[in-house]
């Protein structure tokens, strides 16, 4: 929830920069969202994902439990990781290249 929540307020971060700001002439020449729509639109999509791959992997050691075969998968983990780590990236970078502007 944390993620889908935080991949909203990303994807409406220049939205409200330019409210903000109150620059009617800005607002007129058309609406620029940059790189904040995009990262906040993926990190939506991973946050809605997160529950369904979660519930995938519980069904599977569960049935694994039942069977008497558990072993470790570290796949999924790693792959999840992999992504939170490049949307942080990501929004690290939009944070930085974007701080010295008015």
């Amino acid at each position: 929830m944390a993620v889908v929540s935080l991949g909203f307020v990303v994807a409406r971060f220049s939205v409200w920069l330019q409210e903000l700001s109150g620059d009617l002439s800005r607002r007129m020449e058309g609406h620029r969202v940059g790189i904040s729509l995009p990262v906040g639109v993926v990190m939506m999509i991973l946050g809605g994902l997160l529950p369904l791959l979660a519930a995938w992997r519980y069904h599977v050691v569960n049935r694994d439990i039942e069977h008497g075969k558990v072993s470790a998968d570290r796949g999924l983990v790693v792959l999840v990781t992999a992504m939170v780590t490049l949307l942080s990236g990501a929004m690290i970078v939009f944070i930085l290249l974007t701080a010295g502007r008015p």
